[in-house]
């Protein structure tokens, strides 16, 4: 599997929505654009692989932030690794083109087990999760008896986050096992360490971290020692995965924000604002020196409405702005969103002048969640920032 090019490409109505794309100054973009910057990219993806290869545990990259072709080309090896997906549209574009390892890491509703086992039918090895006992034996229910049966696994709830057994709840643990026959089958366990995005320190991500392992690799022992077979010890979130210091007992580590990161990361130390891979583009539209602030014609449309940073120690408003090659320029912010409109002013606070912007001058704004503003574009405008130019289009699809 090699890596695709753009003309390739289909989004998810079929088109091919880069077949004729010619390279073009940043300048001559239409705004809002959404730009990826592939050399800060390439720089994530290797801080990450080195990571996981001193932990020495198997890769499973998750494709949610990208659903990008190109992008999970470079995440997975051009297809060598697993993947994690969070809709099952993903699954079935990967499918498509060759992925046979997939990990659908949602809780697994009933009414969708069709596909999945439409899937499996087709010889892609997909793998699902249910959270509870009741949700075992729906899932169970729905699937049709087969003698290749949908591997599950089972969510466990590492830290009180979102969903998923507790980890010491040798009971339920057990029942959710228990509950699994026909069409579906025990393949292991599963946690997302999703309280480490509340960290204030690198040390409380290490504590998450310890404790993303511990109960997972307990959850397994546990289910073990009850008599069933437990292949599968998978954990992961961004932060968790790259400040790990052990994950003696674990499988496979999962992580996807981290190919392009963003603000909430920056903002939890995991990686600086110079890493942050992708921004939207947008012009001045108007011009409001008396009030001290521009607006831009880009709102949440463009950026989401993630305010993500509010609750942290710096709050970058909707989006930290940056010049047009992507310097922040100091203080700057997107203060309010509106529909088609973002509103630039200074951080409260501010001692620094308003920057001398123009009506038609161009600004970058990094955004809190690269996985929520990706969301909003159809494609990426892939960036030389030396040439200052934009060299490729790499379409992006979406959907359940």
């Amino acid at each position: 599997m090699g890596l695709y090019k753009s003309s390739e490409v289909k989004n998810n109505q079929g088109d091919h929505v880069a077949a004729n794309f010619k390279p073009c100054a940043i300048g001559d973009l239409q705004t809002p654009s959404l730009l990826l910057d592939p050399r800060r990219m390439a720089r994530n993806i290797v801080r990450m692989r080195q990571q996981i290869t001193r932990l020495g545990v198997g890769f499973r990259p998750h494709v949610k932030t990208a659903k990008c072709l190109e992008v999970i080309s470079l995440l997975s090896d051009n297809g060598a690794l697993p993947v994690t997906v969070s809709t099952l549209q993903e699954a079935e574009q990967l499918a498509q083109v060759g992925y046979r390892d997939i990990l659908y890491a949602v809780g697994m509703i009933p009414n969708k087990i069709a596909r999945v086992q439409a899937l499996r039918d087709r010889g892609v090895d997909i793998k699902v999760i249910v959270d509870n006992p009741e949700a075992a034996a729906a899932l169970s229910a729905a699937a049709v008896v087969s003698d290749n049966p949908v591997p599950v696994l089972i969510e466990i709830d590492s830290d009180g986050h979102r969903a998923g057994v507790k980890p010491d709840d040798v009971e339920a643990l057990r029942t959710t096992a228990a509950n699994l026959s026909g069409g579906v089958c025990l393949g292991g366990v599963l946690t997302h360490a999703g309280g480490s995005y509340s960290s204030h320190s690198q040390d409380e991500i290490r504590g998450y971290a310890e404790r993303e392992t511990r109960a997972v690799v307990d959850a397994a022992e546990a289910l073990r020692k009850g008599g069933y077979q437990v292949d599968i010890v998978s954990l992961g979130s961004t932060p968790s995965v790259l400040f790990s210091d052990d994950m003696t007992g674990v499988t496979e580590a999962r992580a996807g924000v981290f190919v392009f990161f963003d603000l909430v990361m920056a903002g939890l130390q995991v990686c600086d604002v110079d890493d942050i891979a992708i921004s939207v583009l947008a012009s001045v539209g108007t011009v409001q020196a008396d009030r001290g602030r521009f607006i831009v014609d880009a709102g949440w449309t463009a950026m989401s409405r993630d305010r993500g940073t509010s609750v942290q120690k710096v709050d970058q408003g909707y989006g930290l702005v940056c010049d047009i090659a992507g310097r922040p320029i100091p203080d700057l912010i997107m203060t309010e969103a509106n529909q088609e409109h973002g509103v630039l002013a200074l951080r409260e606070g501010s001692t620094q002048s308003l920057p001398d912007l123009g009506i038609g001058d161009l600004v970058r704004i990094l955004p809190n969640h690269a996985c929520a503003t990706a969301g909003q574009h159809a494609a990426y405008s892939v960036i030389d920032e030396e040439q200052g130019g934009v060299v490729d289009r790499w379409s992006r699809f979406g959907g359940w």
